[in-house]
């Protein structure tokens, strides 16, 4: 969630309630159950650890006086290490989705390159894992984890060929207009 929140703030510094809205539309109906509460908190520990900093707006009248949160330098390379990123080891696909989305937004990579980049990374495991598959004796249980990290592995490519045909399209409309 912190990556994400970052990459949202490279676009343009935000408060709470908007980074909140700008996740939600991110996620879809997957974002309906982010909760205010859990983004101020993420913004209190990231302004804590110096990834961003925060200065008071002035509200109207009839609202309070409200916290910018813009990055840091070091904000800023937390998010291009994480958008460089292709560790798998327990894909959160909500996490990928949103780290598709915040490098579309704010003009920090190509998605379609960042899937292609993470596909390289799972097939470099597949065949790490179908190697190592072959390795074993015929029904032993190390044999059967094996196959199931193989078959996890096989859909997540699936998935990230889904990822491209859509960010393709993205891309193409946004080349139209």
């Amino acid at each position: 969630m912190q990556d994400a929140v970052l990459a949202m703030l490279a676009k343009e510094p935000s408060h709470g309630y908007r980074l909140r809205e700008r996740l939600r539309r991110a996620l879809g109906p997957l974002g309906g159950s982010m909760n205010a509460g859990q983004i101020y908190v993420t913004l209190a520990r990231l302004e804590k650890a110096g990834m961003v900093a925060c200065e008071r707006e002035d509200g109207l009248p009839d609202r309070p006086d409200r916290k910018v949160y813009a990055l840091t330098p070091a904000g800023q390379q937390r998010v291009a290490a994480w958008l460089a990123e292709t560790d798998w080891p327990k894909p959160n696909l909500a996490e990928f989705h949103l780290k598709l989305a915040a490098a579309a937004a704010a003009r920090l990579a190509d998605p379609v390159e960042l899937v292609d980049g993470q596909r390289r990374e799972l097939l470099r495991r597949l065949g790490d894992v179908q190697r190592a598959v072959l390795s074993e004796p015929e029904g032993s249980t190390s044999g059967l984890l094996l196959e199931g990290v193989a078959l996890r592995l096989q859909a997540d490519l699936r998935w990230l060929a889904a990822c491209e045909r859509v960010w393709s399209r993205v891309d193409d409309e946004s080349e139209d207009a």
